[in-house]
């Protein structure tokens, strides 16, 4: 999982757009355009056929005048509802700071400093080491790096032509970022 950033100049703040009951579609788009159709959790390119929410990650905040945008980000439908039920506090939120440097990528799993109680819930909040989830990065990344070679081109050309021709081939953000040692994320042009 990777930071996700928030904008301070965001349309959602100018705007004043809050989240209301019924139709939220503005939002929505604002969120998923500032994402660049990536899933908060999963990372995942969010494509046109894909269910999706607005993810309160405090859910306790919802429908709240304390419920706001830095509590808001766009997730894949099923991954949202993966995310265990019971909130746990204190979390690190996915727009912390430094969050990268709290919430460690190692080989397809997520690490923390045993100390830091807010990077474990999360962890254990969205089950990002669950089996399933460091096997599927783990082969994302094994056969992203037998493409390379096989191509006999630099991670960042293969990454360039992914992002310009199947984007939406795209996951595990923060694994290829950290694999390869390259910033896929400012590779990935603003939607508009």
């Amino acid at each position: 999982m990777k930071r996700v950033f928030k904008n301070p100049t965001s349309e959602i703040i100018i705007q004043k757009i809050i989240y209301k009951k019924g139709d939220n579609k503005k939002l929505s788009s604002i969120l998923l355009k500032e994402q660049k159709n990536f899933c908060a959790y999963t990372e995942e390119y969010i494509g046109c056929n894909d269910a999706v929410d607005i993810e309160h990650f405090n859910p306790n905040l919802k429908y709240l005048e304390t419920d706001s945008y830095q509590n808001w980000f766009m997730v894949k439908h099923k991954p949202n509802n993966l995310k265990r039920t019971a909130w746990i506090e204190p979390i690190l939120y996915p727009s912390d700071e430094n969050f990268e440097t709290r919430l460690i990528y190692s080989d397809g799993y997520f690490l923390h400093d045993p100390k830091d109680i807010e990077a474990k819930n999360l962890i254990d909040l969205l089950n990002l080491n669950d089996e399933i989830f460091v096997k599927n990065r783990k082969r994302f990344i094994q056969r992203r790096k037998e493409r390379i070679s096989e191509k006999e081109v630099s991670a960042f050309v293969y990454f360039t032509e992914k992002i310009e021709n199947e984007i939406e081939s795209l996951k595990y953000l923060r694994a290829i970022q950290e694999e390869f040692e390259i910033d896929i994320w400012n590779m990935i042009p603003q939607l508009e």
